[in-house]
């Protein structure tokens, strides 16, 4: 392997907006990386996610191409 041809890869904190902080390696320079959303907030992972109405669009598409 050749030297001196790798990014210098240290720790980093990462804040999220939801005031959620860990600790990761990065090669990102500076310490810190904020991030908008996390696993703490995300509404996958939280169990909060919105259940979409499909069926409107369905009719929708029906009534414009007059399908049955």
């Amino acid at each position: 392997m050749k030297e001196a041809i790798h990014p210098d890869y240290h720790e980093v904190t990462v804040t999220c907006a939801c005031g959620e902080t860990f600790k990761t390696g990065s090669t990102v320079k500076g310490d810190e990386i904020k991030i908008d959303i996390c696993n703490k907030c995300h509404p996958y992972f939280t169990g909060a996610q919105k259940v979409v109405d499909a069926g409107g669009r369905v009719e929708r598409f029906n009534k414009r191409y007059n399908n049955k």
